[in-house]
């Protein structure tokens, strides 16, 4: 997959596009993305989205915003992994929010990206003021010369696959349910970095991830599955949060004990997959109750596991 900063590069050809923040790539964008790249081998064009970094609503209320479920370069994996050709990340700024709808079309949608053929969700808005909509596509695609379509909304159990679904699992502790909405466990990428040894210390070696996301969508003592080792995926019990019961740090943590595992692995760059919920993180008295707890969580994990 071709990955463009922006959309001043004009497309090399005509375009199968949609348009999304496409936050965790879920159920209801990855049948939206199957739509795309049929159409697009169909017409023998590339398979194209249009993306947006920062998110829309981290720009207009940062405060308020909501946990991002994957990171920039995790959701460029995961567009990748579902058949995408060309991915354009739009910077969104003051200057691309007050872009008007009949702008975005003429600007963006025809003269950088050659629209051909566009594919969106059934309640897309565009434009300054979110002005746009399924209508005004439409009505500009006749006198401009491509085809527009929506996506129905897909549904699980009556419960429709959206970000915030997969969001209020998470934070719910029901990683279950949010692997069903999401079609896969929720997992985050990192690189390995030293740490202060606490785990060694306390008879539990971990892999201290550096994570990306500022606020995770989840917290807590998990049972997961780790990719991008030798021999794996390798198994393990993940602490992710901000250790309450040692130096409280301002940046979340994410540190993993694989079980049966010893070797130098610092600079790997692992997928951590959650796939079971333990405990909330808490704070301890001394060392000696959170050294009995961690091997209460890691018993608990392998029991999990049937390790």
């Amino acid at each position: 997959m071709l990955v463009y900063r922006g959309y001043s590069r004009k497309a090399h050809s005509a375009t199968v596009l949609t348009i999304g923040n496409f936050d965790g790539v879920h159920l209801g964008h990855r049948a939206l993305l199957a739509r795309l790249t049929a159409v697009a081998a169909d017409a023998g064009l590339p398979a194209a989205v249009l993306t947006f970094e920062p998110h829309p609503r981290e720009f207009f209320a940062p405060q308020s915003a909501p946990s991002r479920l994957s990171t920039l370069r995790e959701k460029l994996e995961l567009l990748a992994d579902d058949g995408v050709d060309l991915t354009y990340v739009c910077h969104f700024n003051g200057g691309f929010a007050a872009l008007s709808a009949d702008d975005f079309i003429a600007t963006v949608l025809v003269d950088a990206l050659r629209v051909r053929h566009l594919i969106v969700g059934d309640d897309f808005r565009f434009g300054a003021r979110r002005s746009g909509d399924f209508a005004l596509l439409r009505e500009a695609g006749a006198r401009l010369g491509f085809q527009v379509e929506s996506m129905p909304s897909v549904t699980l159990e009556g419960e429709r696959a959206s970000s915030s679904a997969v969001r209020d699992a998470l934070e719910g502790g029901r990683l279950e349910h949010a692997a069903r909405l999401l079609g896969r466990p929720y997992s985050i990428d990192g690189r390995v970095v030293r740490g202060d040894q606490l785990g060694r210390q306390l008879g539990f070696a971990t892999a201290n991830i550096r994570i990306k996301h500022q606020k995770p969508p989840l917290q807590g003592v998990f049972a997961v599955e780790v990719k991008g080792l030798p021999g794996g995926p390798h198994r393990g019990a993940a602490n992710l949060g901000y250790r309450p019961s040692a130096n409280r740090v301002t940046r979340p943590l994410l540190e993993v004990h694989l079980f049966d595992f010893c070797a130098d692995i610092y600079g790997a760059h692992l997928n951590v997959r959650f796939l079971h919920k333990l405990r909330d993180e808490m704070k301890f008295p001394d060392f000696n109750a959170l050294k009995a707890q961690i091997a209460n969580d890691v018993e608990a994990a392998k029991a999990y596991f049937q390790f």
